[in-house]
């Protein structure tokens, strides 16, 4: 009998939902603000009321009343928009010309309408490329791990969609030998015809961005193969390819020069005869390579370490930029000609380290070149030569890609290779997790075009080559003061049972920032029990050595304490983009897509 009570007090949990209150704080700035009387007789705020609170309050510049007039227009429907979407009501819309403390609370609490971020173009793009941290695939063409995954045009599509401006092609023969296969070399990815490949980039390459794509390719082929692939990107690209000039280029063009042009980044072929006659007189790599590759799960594969998988799958797999691929023999209808066909095409040079580190990194004041290191050897070359490695990325290009052992396609901490200047972090796009958030929150920076300029300090040098020493404690250069006022969406996103069956969500929020080691640091606000609209009303301060590169990751969970903690959605956001101010922040899911009604009321101020 007891039991039985005891179920039935479970089972009678209420599914409340509470209104949505403007926070104090809203309240008082809008009593600060207000300076007219409604039908109603409450206060209202002219247009000449919001024009001085988004100058004096939000930081706007620029803003004029026929700017203010418009957002007005927009947050009650006139152009069919606005907040009307995030809203379940809306209050009729006076012709007053004024706003009502509603309609005002409605304004804030629109991503659409007062964003935490700009959405627009704003850093000079006049400069070289390597001023510029580009948003960076890698293995663009995996559906999902990195040793028995379909390779398809879908995942390239779906990162072109996100802005990705670097995208990869793994080139391999055929199974007959005549033609041109994307995969992942040595491994049981089931390969996609390149042509595929190159005409989804053609359709999807400026579907986001009008900022160049660069196509990297990763050579395993033939010469006269490599003619052929000539041919199909000339003849796919048409006028989008940016074919350069014979003379070896001493600066890159600027992503303003490359607008709406596709550009190719791979090793000459003159790289490809040197490596095979210098390895002419050894011993070739049999089938047997293959035959290993195949012997291997991704299961087994993760419970290897990095030297047993090396014997099982073979280093210039997992490390493919620095060591050559499987050499062909040379080709009897290789020439100069087929040789210009393919070098002609090549925009930005690549090259594996050759000797020791120190010299891969040397700068030729002749020319500049692409170089790309595995994320054990850019640490490496980070403890030993930091210097070289940030005077090196001032003017050439630097790539960093993930350790053959990320067979599942997981990722890396990217903020070593920012700190150093380095402007192609490869991601694994399909990796889906904290480093992927962070990834997608760095390029939302710059009107989320993909290409990020990178801070003045890492592109200065002293009179005797001194450069910016990450390493160094430095002062803290302004702190950023967080407050999330309060959440809601769930309950037009979510069922009444997703969270909890019986009851309503007991939401918290994370907040933290991800930076250099110095900047790091992490907070939660309390658990607010049985609420839809959770009010917390906490704030938090960061301290930042090196705001430029620190991000701010907010993360919405459900407290469950027999459980792990159920997701509610998460943002980042570039510290150097906020807007000060009170802001509506839309949530993402665990794959970065944006929520349909889920977002976070918040104040930013910097000090």
């Amino acid at each position: 009998m007891a039991t039985s009570t005891y179920n039935c007090f479970c089972f009678t949990r209420k599914f409340k939902m509470g209104e949505v209150q403007p926070p104090d704080d809203v309240r008082r700035v809008f009593e600060t603000y207000a300076d007219g009387v409604g039908g109603g007789g409450g206060p209202t705020i002219s247009a000449e009321g919001i024009r001085r609170f988004l100058v004096e309050s939000q930081a706007e510049k620029g803003i004029g009343s026929a700017e203010v007039t418009a957002l007005m227009e927009k947050l009650r429907g006139a152009d069919g928009g606005g907040a009307k979407h995030y809203l379940e009501k809306i209050v009729k819309p006076s012709s007053s010309g004024f706003f009502s403390i509603e309609e005002f609370y409605h304004f804030l609490f629109s991503p659409d309408l007062n964003p935490p971020i700009k959405h627009q173009v704003h850093q000079d793009m006049t400069l070289p490329i390597s001023h510029y941290y580009v948003f960076t695939g890698h293995n663009s063409y995996l559906t999902g791990n990195q040793l028995s995954s379909d390779c398809s045009d879908i995942p390239i599509i779906k990162a072109l969609q996100r802005g990705v401006r670097v995208i990869e092609l793994d080139m391999w023969p055929n199974s007959t030998k005549d033609n041109v296969d994307i995969l992942h070399g040595r491994t049981l990815t089931s390969p996609v015809e390149i042509i595929k490949c190159l005409r989804s980039i053609k359709e999807y390459a400026f579907c986001a961005s009008p900022y160049p794509l660069i196509i990297t390719l990763e050579d395993h082929l033939t010469p006269n193969l490599q003619a052929k692939v000539a041919e199909m990107i000339k003849e796919t690209f048409g006028d989008m390819l940016y074919i350069p000039g014979d003379e070896p280029m001493k600066e890159f063009p600027s992503p303003d020069d490359l607008k709406n042009r596709i550009i190719i980044s791979t090793k000459p072929p003159k790289e490809y005869l040197e490596s095979n006659e210098a390895k002419a007189n050894g011993s070739r790599k049999s089938s047997n390579s293959n035959a290993s590759a195949e012997r291997i799960s991704v299961e087994e594969a993760d419970e290897a370490g990095a030297k047993d998988l090396s014997d099982c799958k073979s280093e210039a797999s997992n490390d493919k930029d620095e060591d050559e691929s499987e050499e062909e023999e040379d080709d009897p209808k290789f020439g100069k000609d087929t040789a210009n066909q393919y070098r002609k095409l090549i925009t930005i040079q690549a090259g594996k380290p050759k000797g020791q580190l120190k010299d891969a990194l040397r700068v030729d004041p002749t020319c500049v070149r692409r170089l790309s290191l595995s994320e054990q050897k850019l640490t490496k070359a980070c403890t030993l030569h930091s210097a070289d490695v940030i005077r090196f990325t001032q003017r050439n290009l630097l790539r960093v890609f993930p350790k053959g052992t990320r067979v599942r396609s997981s990722n890396y901490k990217p903020m070593l290779a920012w700190t150093h200047g380095a402007q192609m972090v490869a991601f694994n796009m399909q990796g889906h997790g904290k480093q992927l958030r962070l990834m997608q929150g760095f390029f939302k920076a710059n009107g989320g075009c993909g290409y990020v300029r990178k801070p003045n300090f890492l592109m200065k040098m002293g009179e005797n080559g001194e450069v910016f020493d990450p390493s160094v404690s430095l002062p803290v250069k302004q702190t950023l003061k967080v407050k999330v006022y309060m959440g809601d969406g769930w309950r037009m996103d979510f069922s009444k049972t997703h969270f909890d069956t019986y009851s309503p969500p007991d939401f918290y929020t994370k907040v933290g920032i991800e930076g250099v080691p110095a900047d790091t640091l992490k907070m939660k606000t309390k658990v607010i029990e049985d609420d839809w609209i959770p009010v917390w009303d906490e704030e938090f301060s960061f301290p930042l050595t090196v705001p430029e590169l620190a991000l701010l990751r907010i993360e919405v969970k459900e407290y469950d304490i027999s459980e792990k903690h159920d997701f509610g959605g998460q943002t980042c956001l570039p510290v150097s983009e906020l807007r000060p101010g009170i802001r509506a922040v839309p949530l993402f899911d665990k794959k970065g897509t944006m929520y349909k009604s889920v977002r976070l009321l918040m104040h930013f101020k910097f000090v």
